[in-house]
């Protein structure tokens, strides 16, 4: 493993973070989405262990990937509050109703079972676009 990362150019997309496992989305791409996004949230709320609502699908590739995610995410000191196994929209309800500074969610959503991702919200809105992006800039 290396200081640095780089994601396969098709992952980092408008609203989330999605690819074909194990084609264009691998595990190690998952810890350092972790070690990205802490280090995004920290910088953004100015506190230095802010917390960090996680929830994740049942899709069979998402345990290995929200394992690698909480190393990342762990790493950078924040805390977080994992609400489990649910649909998408646990996530946005667990950040709306818990007062966690931000939200990530393993998922692939509506796509095939070989696809995967993650959703993002920092505080109480979306994390896409520029800040999607930001973070392959981060990484690397």
């Amino acid at each position: 493993m290396t200081d640095t990362h780089r994601f396969h150019p098709s992952i980092l997309r408008a609203y989330d973070i999605r690819g074909v496992v194990g084609e264009t989305l691998f595990v190690e791409d998952a810890l350092y989405i972790g070690k990205a996004f802490g280090t995004a949230v920290i910088r953004a709320t100015g506190k230095p262990s802010p917390t960090i609502a996680l929830a994740y699908d049942g899709r069979l590739s998402t345990p290995e990937l929200r394992d690698a995610l909480i190393t990342g995410l762990k790493s950078t000191g924040v805390t977080l509050w994992n609400f489990g196994i649910g649909p998408t929209p646990l996530m946005y309800f667990s950040v709306h109703h818990s007062g966690a500074d931000a939200g990530i969610m393993v998922t692939g959503s509506h796509n095939p079972p070989t696809h995967n991702g993650f959703k993002m919200m920092l505080g109480k809105a979306s994390f896409f676009g520029d800040d999607v992006l930001h973070l392959g800039a981060l990484a690397a």
